[in-house]
């Protein structure tokens, strides 16, 4: 066992692979395990280097082996897919967990702890929510668009449904089934409200959340998967890495010394871009009133790109810039810049 250095696990939900190597690359040891088994062998081991894939399950299994002393590296997983070798197998899939964390260029996901971890939960779970508040909606709108009752796209057929039932003369069963619906909506909206308070509560007890809704657009949802996502900023170099890792860069594909810059590349959390597109759009639509550098650098693609064109690059700036809030530890100073220039 004094000649492990580096453990990958694949991991499981009931059964864990492991692929132990020593320093040099040799296989040391190969075995599959339960949950309880694996927890007791590494006890046993000396610190080293434990690789794992970033998937359910990890960001716990990362923090208890952190507890038994052990280096706990979390790779995502489309980074390990190129370093399998042969058939497709849960030992293959260990070996390559191994050869991806030996590499010194190789990305890692920072483990998040249980607060980041309760925090993505009620995002989550937020997300579903609003998906089927909105899906109910669509149903309603539906049902009375069969019956040759047509309004308004949006929520408003909520509170205008008692006095379209009364004004048509619609099936009693149809009138019982969207009521049905519409006590489902209400209580959809309900939960989605508990759960955005609850986010705010928490944000209040957050510092770095507080600077984080200085930046203009980000509001409390934004600025709560800001700071999961930022938990650990020493996870990215520096701002542009961090945009890069959500997709809001554009993408390459040059050759022959030729430089070729498409749309954004549209990687990492699909999430986390589309709130910031939408809080770039959110600016855009007063950028008149900004008198500041960022209102006069948004007015000043406005006349030059597409109003898409320039959401995405505002979304890559509010990135960079709550990034280096985070990181520096300062505060956003916008008009403090144009005083200066």
């Amino acid at each position: 066992m004094d000649t492990i250095s580096l453990i990958g696990i694949d991991l499981g939900k009931h059964c864990f692979h492991l692929h132990a190597q020593s320093a040099s690359g040799r296989t040391v040891l190969r075995k599959k395990l339960t949950r309880k088994q694996m927890f007791t062998l590494l006890s046993n081991v000396p610190s080293c280097t434990v690789a794992m894939e970033a998937c359910a399950g990890a960001h716990w299994v990362a923090r208890r082996l952190q507890a038994l002393g052990h280096q706990a590296r979390l790779i995502s997983p489309q980074y390990v897919k190129p370093f399998l070798q042969g058939n497709k197998n849960d030992f293959a899939d260990a070996q390559a967990i191994c050869e991806a964390a030996s590499r010194p260029s190789m990305r890692f996901v920072s483990p998040h702890n249980e607060t980041q971890q309760m925090i993505s939960a009620l995002h989550r779970v937020r997300e579903a929510l609003v998906r089927d508040r909105t899906g109910t909606v669509n149903q309603i709108h539906a049902f009375l668009l069969e019956f040759g009752v047509s309004l308004p796209k949006g929520a408003a057929v909520i509170r205008r449904l008692p006095g379209v039932l009364a004004a048509y003369d619609l099936p009693p069963q149809l009138v019982a089934l969207l009521e049905r619906l519409q006590a489902h909506f209400k209580y959809l909206d309900e939960q989605v409200r508990q759960i955005e308070s609850e986010l705010i509560r928490q944000l209040r007890e957050d510092e770095r959340s507080q600077r984080l809704l200085e930046i203009p657009g980000i509001g409390p949802i934004t600025a709560s998967v800001l700071a999961t996502e930022l938990g650990d900023v020493r996870q990215f170099a520096c701002a542009r890495q961090f945009a890069a890792s959500i997709g809001l860069v554009p993408r390459q594909y040059s050759t022959g010394g030729k430089p070729t810059l498409l749309g954004i590349s549209k990687r990492g959390d699909k999430n986390l871009r589309r709130l910031l597109v939408q809080c770039a759009r959110t600016v855009m639509l007063q950028i008149e009133r900004r008198t500041d550098r960022l209102g006069i650098w948004v007015r000043g693609l406005l006349t030059r790109r597409h109003s898409n064109v320039v959401a995405c690059a505002l979304a890559n700036k509010l990135a960079r810039i709550a990034w280096a809030i985070l990181a520096k530890g300062t505060h956003y100073q916008g008009e403090q810049a144009v005083a200066a220039a």
